[in-house]
């Protein structure tokens, strides 16, 4: 018997819910793929909707996702949340600095953007199931599910690779059994968009080395030009605005800095990630954008803010990433938090030139009106106030001071008399 034919025993074995027409989250890849053949051979469902959320992945991964939907015998429904992704998810990212342990939270927003956009489909085309390819170990099963809840609470939700306990090489083995196209590059593909790609999610090894073919934007470093490049980028109300001069649409210009920064080695991520179920994964991202932009809205911030600001939505930020990363966008408490960040974007304005060369960010140049840097003030070479009026007030932000001193002389004292009491 075929190693197919054994996985197959335990996809028959497992019990399924009974259902009729679902909606799958098809993006073409090896999850969603197999997804419509066991839709069809294990749940026997009359009806398979299939639906694709173009949130930026680019036009060679559209383009495969309708050849093989082509293969599969089966017409998808596109629907383009480009715009939504960057007018009204990507702000709220840049604004929040957005970093959940150093990865600039992206495929964590757009599985719930197509979960929603999937599930509102799913209700519109009187469907009563859901599926989607999320494997049982990773985060995306999480994220998903709790849109769905939220969105169709009553439609049942079916994700076979995690319910039918497959590795990717068994789910790679029914496919070629089934004939269904596989062209993953890497074991466990990539997730692009156009603020950050995620490559082989789950399935990079401790000590594996990254193929330099893989890369879309980044060059390694050895290839990168020996002379820097200087780019202009404008911010207002806490949003990139334009680059080079050129004002822009925040998708546009995300699109052409990928290309720039990647050009000169920037947006490399290698780290050991805490997912969802608190299990280490070494994940690998490419993200040239994102790292200029949120070095940037980071410094201006530090620009532009006062230190209590900056203190407190530190902790804002870092809940905001969190809340994201773990599935919960729709959360009333994250919508809170997107009320404060916005609340203190309004004076963050600056124009910036950054150097990038071989993989570094530098801040060259700087400049804004609304900022609250003021050397004529705060400098050591400027007269600026008169220096004298800080003596009195040193002496009473000393007193605190003076009253610890009494009290360690008093402990030092009560100490000495409990141990001669001892004796």
């Amino acid at each position: 018997m075929a190693d197919w034919q054994e996985i197959w025993k335990k996809v028959e074995a497992a019990e399924v819910p009974k259902v009729q027409k679902c909606a799958l989250a098809f993006s073409g890849g090896l999850d969603s793929s197999l997804g419509i053949e066991l839709l069809r051979r294990k749940y026997k469902v009359k009806d398979i909707v299939a639906i694709n959320i173009d949130v930026g992945q680019g036009d060679q991964e559209q383009d495969e996702m309708k050849m093989k939907a082509k293969l599969l015998k089966v017409k998808p429904i596109i629907i383009d949340a480009k715009k939504e992704f960057a007018e009204e998810w990507l702000p709220k990212a840049i604004r929040a600095n957005s970093d959940y342990n150093g990865y600039p939270v992206s495929t964590s927003m757009t599985r719930q953007l197509v979960a929603r956009i999937v599930a509102e489909k799913a209700l519109e085309l009187g469907c009563d199931s859901l599926m989607e390819g999320s494997t049982g170990k990773g985060n995306d099963q999480y994220r998903m599910h709790n849109v769905f809840k939220l969105v169709a609470p009553k439609l049942e939700v079916l994700v076979p690779v995690r319910d039918f306990d497959l590795t990717r090489a068994q789910e790679t083995e029914l496919c070629k059994a089934f004939g269904v196209p596989v062209t993953e590059q890497i074991t466990g593909g990539d997730d692009k968009t156009l603020w950050c790609r995620s490559i082989a999610s789950g399935a990079v090894d401790l000590n594996q080395e990254i193929p330099e073919d893989v890369w879309m934007w980044k060059k390694p470093l050895e290839k990168t030009p020996d002379k820097a490049d200087y780019v202009d980028i404008q911010f207002r109300a806490g949003l990139p605005v334009s680059l080079n001069g050129k004002t822009m649409r925040l998708d546009d210009l995300i699109n052409a800095l990928n290309v720039i920064a990647g050009n000169a080695g920037v947006g490399l991520i290698d780290m050991f990630e805490d997912g969802i179920m608190d299990l280490k994964s070494r994940e690998i991202y490419e993200a040239p954008a994102a790292h200029v932009l949120l070095k940037l809205h980071r410094d201006l911030e530090q620009y532009c803010l006062t230190k209590d600001e900056i203190q407190f939505k530190k902790s804002v930020d870092a809940k905001w990433a969190f809340l994201t990363y773990h599935g919960m966008w729709y959360h009333p408490l994250k919508k809170a938090l997107d009320a404060f960040i916005a609340s203190t974007q309004d004076v963050c304005n600056a124009d910036y030139r950054v150097k990038l060369y071989k993989g570094n960010i530098v801040i060259a140049h700087r400049e804004s009106s609304t900022s609250l840097f003021s050397p004529e003030i705060r400098s050591i070479k400027a007269s600026g106030f008169d220096q004298r009026w800080c003596a009195n007030a040193s002496k009473v932000r000393g007193l605190p001071f003076e009253i610890l001193a009494k009290r360690e002389k008093a402990m030092d004292a009560f100490k000495a008399a409990q141990k001669k009491g001892k004796k």
